[in-house]
C-alpha cells in the first residue's frame, strides 16, 4: 500500500473462515512455543495484519512470514514480533518508544497492550502510509512521526520500554538515556562472526544495567537521520 491508497476495511467479522482459522492456529503455535502473555495474544488476535501488508502480498498476510515493504524495508514475521514484545515484559501503565514504524502493524499491536506508543520512522513513504492505517484503526494512544528515531526530541520525555526494529553493533547510547529507571531496551545486536541476536538491556537505578540475549534474528541496519528521497 502506498501513501495515496485508502486503507482496506477493518472489520474482523469480514474475515474469511479459512483466514480466521489460520490466525487461530498461529496463536495456538505461539502458546505452545512459550508465549503466555494473554494481553499480547489478544492484541495479535485483534489487530488485522492484512491491512498492513502491501497489496501485492495480501495473500501472505495470514502466514508467519517476513514480507517486503517499500523503501527496501521488511515487515517482521509475526512469530519474531511476538518474541520481541514478550521480551519487553509490558504492562498497561507503560509508555513505549518504537524505532522503525514500518507498516505500522507492530505499533498497532503495542497500542492494545500499553498506555502510549510513540513511534518514529525515517522513511517518509512508510511513515505516511502507516499513519493512514493507524488512523483508520482509531487508536487514541499512538503518536507516529516521520523523523530520526536516534534523535528523539527531549521534550517528548522518557520511556518505560524502547523497541528498535533494526540492528546495530553498538548499544544505542542515546536511546539508553531515554529509558526511565527500571526500563528495558530491545534491539538487534550485530555480533562479529555470529550474526544478529535480540538484545535486551535492563536499566537499573544509578545507571546500572543488565544485558540478556534473546536469540537469533535478522534486521536491516540501524541508521541515523531521515531518508532523503523516500
Amino acid at each position: 500500500m502506498t501513501a495515496a491508497e485508502s486503507p482496506r476495511p477493518l472489520s474482523r467479522d469480514a474475515l474469511p473462515i479459512a483466514e480466521a482459522e489460520t490466525k487461530a492456529a498461529f496463536l495456538l503455535r505461539l502458546r505452545s512455543g512459550g508465549i503466555r502473555d494473554l494481553a499480547l495474544l489478544r492484541a495479535l488476535e485483534i489487530v488485522p495484519r492484512e491491512i498492513f501488508v502491501p497489496q501485492q502480498f495480501a495473500d501472505f498476510a495470514g502466514r508467519d512470514l517476513a514480507l517486503p515493504l517499500p523503501c527496501g524495508q521488511t515487515m517482521t514475521a509475526p512469530s519474531l514480533l511476538a518474541r520481541m514484545i514478550a521480551a519487553l515484559d509490558l504492562s498497561p501503565r507503560h509508555r513505549v518508544l518504537e524505532i522503525g514504524t514500518g507498516s505500522g502493524y507492530a505499533t498497532a499491536v503495542l497500542s492494545h497492550i500499553v498506555r502510549e506508543v510513540v513511534s518514529f520512522e525515517r522513511f517518509h513513504t512508510l511513515a505516511e502510509a502507516a499513519r493512514m492505517r493507524l488512523a483508520a484503526l482509531a487508536r487514541d494512544n499512538i503518536l507516529a512521526f516521520w523523523g530520526d528515531g536516534l534523535a528523539v526530541p527531549v521534550d517528548i520525555g522518557s520511556f518505560d520500554r524502547i523497541i528498535v526494529h533494526a540492528a546495530s553493533r553498538d548499544i544505542p547510547a542515546g536511546l539508553l538515556e531515554r529509558l526511565a529507571d527500571d526500563g528495558l531496551l530491545l534491539f538487534a545486536r550485530e555480533i562479529a562472526d555470529e550474526g544478529q541476536s535480540l538484545w535486551r538491556i535492563a536499566r537499573g537505578r544509578e545507571s546500572s544495567r543488565l544485558e540478556e540475549d534473546y536469540g537469533p534474528c535478522h534486521f536491516q541496519p540501524l541508521l541515523p537521520g531521515v531518508a532523503r528521497f523516500l
